[in-house]
């Protein structure tokens, strides 16, 4: 254990010293599943630390994810509440430290005001316009069709791998509605929130590593974690979003591959919770009915 954390510690100190940060302290920061995170304060700033971990068994989307994470940082802070890169490479990225907290649980926030600045936050990210389709890390596509089946067909094979029994459905029905999705939009895809900061008002998008270049439909997954974003009225209205039949469709789509994700993953994380596992079930399920 004590090589374990000397090489931690080393390898933060790199880093540090790369971004140029003089007088710098770290403390660990909790809410990280994949990543340690850490909070660094120095004469320069508050920054937020994030190291990858290294040969840990995961899934097949996983990979790179802190080259992801700097894409969408460089991107996405151009144009909403981002955090910005000081320095990032294969195994870590060190960011500035944004203003408030998780919204999560929270009941000191006027939620139909976060939920109107969040609209307008997402709509400015979705138009930054990608060179394809995809998981950037993994190679992109030309079409989003291609792509999302191809994302989708990863996490059927790493359900094998890990021993996991997934429902599916035949995607390939509804091929058309995907097909109609000619833009590939910037998708932060996890932005639950836990994902989302505010103080008085919305102050952050945060762990952007599972971004992908794709539909802007699937964002509205984990916006609505468990729900429907339709019901979510303030955050509609504000990002200007209409649904219809292929839209819908497309939603239950990425519902099931969120869900698949989440059911999954518990294999290498360890997560032995039945009631999530019921909940993940349950929601999967229900979107899985709907591309029946």
């Amino acid at each position: 254990m004590h090589s374990i954390i000397t090489l931690a510690e080393v390898t933060v100190q790199r880093i540090l010293t790369a971004a140029g940060l003089t007088g710098a302290t770290t403390s660990p920061l909790g809410g990280g599943t994949y990543n340690s995170v850490f909070r660094v304060s120095a004469r320069e700033g508050e920054f937020v630390l994030k190291l990858a971990p290294g040969d840990q068994p995961g899934l097949t989307y996983e990979r790179h994810l802190m080259r992801t994470e700097a894409l969408f940082c460089t991107l996405g802070s151009k144009v909403a509440p981002v955090p910005e890169v000081v320095y990032a490479d294969d195994a870590a990225l060190l960011a500035t430290c944004l203003p408030g907290t998780p919204v999560f649980g929270r009941s000191d926030v006027d939620r139909p005001q976060i939920r109107r600045e969040l609209g307008a936050a997402v709509r400015a990210l979705h138009e930054v316009t990608g060179p394809g389709f995809g998981y950037p890390q993994l190679g992109l596509h030309e079409t989003w069709t291609e792509a999302f089946f191809r994302m989708f067909d990863a996490v059927r094979a790493d359900a094998q791998r890990y021993g996991v029994t997934l429902p599916t459905a035949d995607l390939s029905r509804h091929a058309q509605a995907f097909d109609e999705v000619q833009r590939p939009a910037l998708v932060h895809f996890d932005l639950w929130d836990g994902n989302i900061l505010a103080d008085t008002g919305l102050t952050g998008l945060v762990d952007g590593e599972r971004a992908f270049w794709g539909d802007p439909v699937a964002e509205f997954v984990s916006l609505a974690l468990f729900e429907s974003i339709e019901d979510d009225e303030h955050f509609l209205t504000s990002y200007g979003f209409e649904f219809t039949g292929s839209a819908r469709l497309r939603l239950a789509a990425y519902q099931a591959y969120l869900y698949s994700i989440m059911l999954v993953e518990r294999v290498p994380r360890g997560s032995t919770d039945p009631a999530l596992e019921s909940m993940i079930t349950g929601a999967l399920t229900r979107a899985l009915g709907v591309l029946a």
